[in-house]
């Protein structure tokens, strides 16, 4: 399975709260009232699907934050010396 297809953002929708959305869906499946919690239901299907990215968007701009690497993905970043 490709990381791609194991990558899933977070991102607020304006009058339905935050969402955990798989990268290869359509639409989200649940809308969530915080960003933490729609953060750790994300991080909690990546670890269940064997790891992946998972991106976190502003609720100001929709531009990404943040990237964080779920185990036992591959990080795209980590530098072996």
């Amino acid at each position: 399975m490709s990381q791609e297809k194991n990558g899933r953002t977070v991102f607020y929708v304006p009058g339905k709260g935050w969402v955990d959305k798989n990268n290869s869906a359509t639409r989200p499946s649940k809308y969530y009232e915080t960003q933490q919690e729609a953060y750790n239901a994300g991080r909690e299907h990546l670890e269940k699907q064997g790891g992946g990215e998972i991106s976190i968007k502003r609720k100001s701009d929709g531009r990404i934050r943040e990237k964080n690497t779920i185990a036992p993905g591959n990080d795209p970043s980590h530098i072996k010396g």
